[in-house]
Formats: structure tokens, sequence, C-alpha cells
């Protein structure tokens, strides 16, 4: 068995589908080419240096390789790693169809292997620093082999998703087929300091952390005591002492599941009788896809934050947080050369 990174768009925008239609798809911008005709790399790379005559000859031999596996290296009971774009969670699924092009399909929808997704929305908090590092190679797609992945991420779903221990000899020992790849240095970052925060800020404190970001970002907040808070953790309000608007009614919840939509319908209710205009409903675990199918439904009326959402309105406002914070938080900006490689 193998396990494959897949991308599904820069920004996220197939992963519904991809979910929906239970397959991974080869979401390549105008490669109507049935991939099965080309049976080793050569006459692949052949054939894309003629479509994409405009490219440098390298970026087309970095594609060759994204492409050339969907048709003849996965194979049927390979795993498929899905990091989300629009939440802090990965899906993993399990290949069970052999590969088709469907000529007819709309683009970039040609090329497809059908997919059972056996685990999905599972917090990326769950895993290991250097497994998320894998999971963030800057490739639309490529075999994931580095630091024993494979047993590891089997004895995760063996265990409910929970990290077992393992030994400096496996990170020794292990072959790693993708580390000429780039990764995504924002995403590696923003793991690494997701994990710091969870260890400083759960539960209560959690609740503290988005009640100082709201009022770095100029809101009047109320934070209800510690225990039954009657679904209305935080309350923030514009305006001079609060008197203003937006009136915002805040759940949070920091624990390791990803929220549901019963608790998104609670929030609802909440805003109701508190009289709240706004809703947000932070999650540190990320969201379900019942959730997340609602986002467009409740856009006037209700924001979610994940993690990374959670880390962004930290860096944007990192200079307006208290010193405590400041301090449990420590950060420093680094400048770097942003990198678009696919």
């Amino acid at each position: 068995m193998s396990i494959w990174l897949f991308r599904a768009g820069r920004n996220g925008e197939f992963e519904n589908k991809f979910l929906k239609d239970k397959r991974i798809y080869l979401t390549w911008d105008n490669l109507q080419e049935d991939l099965s005709k080309y049976s080793d790399r050569a006459s692949l790379l052949e054939r894309l240096s003629e479509l994409y005559s405009n490219e440098n000859p390298n970026t087309i031999r970095n594609w060759a390789s994204q492409i050339y596996p969907i048709a003849h290296r996965i194979e049927k009971g390979d795993w498929v790693v899905l990091p989300s774009k629009l939440s802090s969670t990965i899906h993993f699924g399990r290949v069970i169809g052999d590969y088709v092009f469907d000529k007819n399909a709309e683009s970039p929808y040609f090329h497809y292997r059908d997919v059972e997704w056996f685990a999905t929305d599972i917090p990326r908090s769950k895993f290991d620093q250097d497994l998320l590092y894998s999971f963030g190679a800057f490739m639309t797609v490529c075999k994931i082999t580095r630091n024993d992945a494979e047993k590891r991420l089997k004895e995760m779903a063996n265990n409910d998703w929970k990290t077992k221990a393992i030994s400096f000899d496996a990170f020794n020992e292990a072959v790693d087929v993708v580390a000429s790849s780039l990764t995504d240095i924002e995403m590696a970052a923003i793991d690494a300091i997701s994990n710091h925060i969870i260890q400083k800020f759960q539960g209560y404190r959690m609740e503290e952390l988005i009640s100082e970001i709201l009022k770095a970002k100029g809101f009047t907040v109320f934070h209800s005591k510690q225990g039954a808070d009657g679904g209305k953790d935080l309350l923030a309000s514009g305006g001079e002492m609060g008197f203003g608007s937006p009136k915002i009614c805040v759940q949070v919840k920091s624990h390791d599941t990803p929220v549901d939509r019963p608790t998104l319908d609670q929030l609802g209710g909440v805003m109701s009788k508190v009289g709240a205009e706004y809703g947000l409903l932070v999650s540190w675990s990320g969201f379900k896809n019942s959730v997340e199918q609602e986002r467009g439904n409740q856009f006037f009326r209700i924001r979610l934050w994940d993690s990374t959402d959670v880390i962004k309105e930290i860096f944007n406002n990192y200079g307006k947080l208290s010193p405590e914070i400041q301090a449990d938080i420590p950060l420093k900006r680094i400048w770097m050369l942003s990198d678009d490689g696919e």
C-alpha cells in the first residue's frame, strides 16, 4: 500500500466535489488527453511538451511527475491524503477504482479514480509536525513515504486517530521520495504555531484569547463566567461602551473534534435570545462537512473560524494584543520570497 497526497485546487475550490463524488480528480487545466496511452514517463513528457510549449522544460518535467501517477502508479487499495483548504482538517480515502478518462466531462474533471472516503474532517492538530510537513508538500500530487508515514497513519487510523510514540530510529531509517518537493512554508508555520497555542489555551483560556482578539479589533467584549453560559461564551459589540453595532454572539470550542451542525444551529437560537445581529462560531479543530456546507447560507449572519483563521487574526492584530497574550504567543515577523510553484 502506498500513500498519495492530493490537492483539490489551490484554494480548495474542488474539495466538496471530491468528497461528494467519492473521487479524486486530476484537476489539470487543458489536459483533455487519455493518460493511459502514455505507458512511460518519457512519452508523457513528450506530449506535455507539445501541449505546453511555452512553459519552462523543468516546469513540464515537474508536471509530468505529478500527472503520471493517477493512471500508472496509483493502485487499488492505496490511501489518499486530502488536506482541506476550507478548514483545519484532513480527509483520508482508499482508492477502489481504476483510472478513468472521461472526454465528455466538464473541465477540469477529465481524469479520476473512485475513492472510499473512510475518514473525513480529522483535525490537523492530531498529527505530529513531521507528518504535517509531508502533507504540506507544494505539489498537487505526490507519494508520501518520509518518516515511516504509512505505518504511522495506519496505526493512527486503528487508534481513533491518536498518535502513538515512535522511535528515533524510525526517523533515521525512513526513505524520503518527496524530499525534493517544496513545502508550503506558510502552512508549516501555522501548524507549529497552532500546536503551541493549543497547549497553552484550552477551554476558558481559549475564550480569553478570542476575547483579546475581538478587543484588538475594536469591540467591547462581555465574557461569561466560567461554567454554564447558556451558549454565549462571549458577546461583542461596536460603538461607545458597546452600545452600537454590530452586535455579535460568540461560541468557542477548543476540543479536538470538529464541530457539527447542531452546534451551529444552537448558536442561531442563542443569537435570537440575546438580540445579537451576528454570530461567530470558533472551533479550533475545524468543522464537519455538514457545517461547511452552510457557509454560504449563513454568510450574512454567522462567521466560522478554525485554528487557521484564529492564527491569521493574531497575525493581523498582534501589536494590539495584551502583553500577557504576546508573552504566551511570542512571534516575530520574517519576510521571504513567495513561491507559486505547482
